[in-house]
């Protein structure tokens, strides 16, 4: 299946549309990674979404406070969520399973986010 010739004014509307798609999952990473958001509001707003829903699972792990490579990898395999899942994708059970993993964090350490 071959793509359909686009006009330079569709072309122009696409690339705009992909722009304006990639700033708005940047701003839910940015936002999560400054604790304005949390990863349940993240989560919530990827079932509504379908710009947000295209987020890889494992780049909004290691947007979390405190969370790189290796613990995004560690809870990742853990929760058994493939490494190339997007949100749209989660189970019912995966997004519990991220859910608890955080919140467990959060309790443990003390910490308010301030």
């Amino acid at each position: 299946m071959t793509i359909p010739p686009l006009s330079d004014a569709q072309r122009e509307l696409a690339r705009h549309a992909a722009t304006e798609a990639r700033r708005r999952r940047a701003e839910v990473k940015r936002a999560l990674r400054a604790g304005e958001q949390t990863l349940a509001e993240v989560l919530t707003l990827a079932e509504e979404d379908d710009v947000i829903a295209q987020i890889k699972v494992v780049d909004i792990v290691k947007c979390v406070p405190r969370v790189g490579d290796v613990r995004a990898g560690q809870v990742m395999e853990r929760l058994e969520i493939a490494p190339n899942r997007r949100l749209r994708g989660l189970g019912r059970h995966q997004a519990a399973g991220l859910l608890a993993e955080f919140e467990a964090r959060t309790s443990r350490s003390g910490r308010t986010g301030s």
